[in-house]
């Protein structure tokens, strides 16, 4: 692998809570945790000897209807905006036995085996708040139960085949951004950013960590991300910096604590970089240890850059996603803007030797941080640009992912 060790950057150690290029994972007395055995030990301790290499769990237990329409539909949501609105249009029992068929299908074990051999060892899952259930208020917000069984069926499948795992607060309180199914409700405006909303996604927060620590089948959990994409350029995000990421901090190390997680075990805890627009996350740490940074690269959204094949590839080998330390690349795709996806210049189906290039170059730039993570695992766009394991079948994705390197892209 043509990278470097990931962790030289975190807290000065030489060694912290990361995926390692091989699939045995050891605690820090020496374990090998893949071993099977019938006692639960404490929190593993990975060499940070590689970058990460992952794919996102997109609409598994945060739908997005534009992912799988198909599935959307299947499930009793069709003309319903997001998951919300759909349990709130359903009625709760009969959503909650729809949702289950779909936790139960949309990922199955053999998409992890198949995930190790191509290479990857990382996912990270995308959750909403309601997951915690007696934090939602059931007389005003409509969201189905019952998934943490199959999170945790999902990260045993995971452990066991040795992706380390990232969770990933996507859907917070009151929702952070406006209109936009990925907050898991399609709110007529952001209401997160209040006191009583950061509490709650706290109490997530804490319940969670304990989760992981106290369970066998999170055992490859080493990060718990506290608020994905949160509003940009807005004053709304300055009590966020000032109070819920310090809190954030202080109440997850309080449930570690709790459970005697000792210092070199505990969780790595993610808010978005600097880069995202949101301000800068450290303003108000204090303690930052084990903090680590998740930055999302869209070229497609990104008016400023000139839409062309060369362009592209010549942004991306420049790209600079650096800034907050260490940084991981949590979301990005092969997908261009849509006014021009569908013309020949960009037609996925006759320019494969462009997104195979593409692809490779935004690897080197983001490896040049701590790694990356694909959106997403599976989709039903029948586009390879927004699916991982479809980019692989069409040959646009190697199965060796250090041969990007061999390329001569950059």
């Amino acid at each position: 692998m043509k990278t470097i060790g990931i962790v030289a950057a975190l807290c000065g150690l030489s060694a912290a809570w990361m995926p390692g290029v091989h699939k045995d994972i050891y605690s820090k007395e020496g374990k090998n945790l893949f071993e099977k055995r019938t006692s639960f030990i404490t929190k593993r301790y990975l060499p940070g000897s590689g970058k990460i290499r992952g794919v996102n769990l997109g609409s598994l237990f945060l739908f997005e209807p534009w992912v799988a329409e198909n599935t959307w539909s299947s499930i009793g949501c069709e003309n319903q905006n997001s998951e919300f609105d759909c349990v709130n249009a359903e009625g709760q029992a009969t959503a909650n036995t729809s949702f289950a068929d779909h936790w139960e299908s949309w990922v199955v074990e053999e998409d992890f085996a198949n995930m190790t051999s191509y290479g990857l060892n990382t996912i990270r899952i995308p959750v909403g708040y309601w997951m915690r259930e007696d934090i939602v208020y059931t007389d005003s917000e409509h969201f189905p139960q019952g998934a943490l069984s199959y999170l945790e069926q999902v990260c045993g499948w995971a452990s066991d085949h040795g992706l380390y795992i990232i969770i990933d607060l996507h859907g917070v309180p009151g929702a952070q951004v406006a209109q936009n199914a990925d907050t898991g409700q399609f709110a007529s405006s952001p209401g997160f950013y209040v006191d009583y909303q950061f509490e709650r996604a706290l109490q997530f927060l804490e319940w969670m960590a304990t989760n992981i620590h106290s369970n066998d089948n999170f055992r490859n959990v080493g990060m718990l991300e506290i608020a994905n994409e949160p509003i940009q350029d807005s004053t709304q995000v300055g009590e966020m910096r000032s109070s819920y990421y310090p809190n954030a901090f202080s109440r997850i190390r309080a449930a570690e604590n709790a459970l005697g997680i000792t210092e070199n075990n505990q969780l790595h805890i993610e808010m978005m970089n600097n880069l995202w627009g949101s301000g800068d996350p450290t303003e108000y740490l204090t303690d930052n240890y084990f903090a680590a940074y998740d930055d999302h690269r869209y070229l497609k959204w990104d008016s400023s850059v000139a839409v062309s094949q060369d362009n592209y590839l010549s942004t991306s080998c420049n790209d600079d996603r650096g800034g907050n330390t260490p940084t991981i690349v949590g979301e990005w795709s092969l997908s261009v803007p849509d006014d021009v996806q569908w013309t020949s210049d960009w037609d996925p189906s006759t320019n494969q030797d462009f997104y195979k290039k593409w692809f490779a170059a935004q690897v080197m730039a983001y490896e040049k941080q701590d790694g990356w993570v694909f959106w997403t695992w599976k989709s039903e766009l029948g586009d390879y640009r927004w699916s991982y394991q479809d980019a692989v079948a069409a040959g646009v994705i190697p199965t060796d992912l250090d041969t990007v390197y061999n390329l001569g892209v950059c």
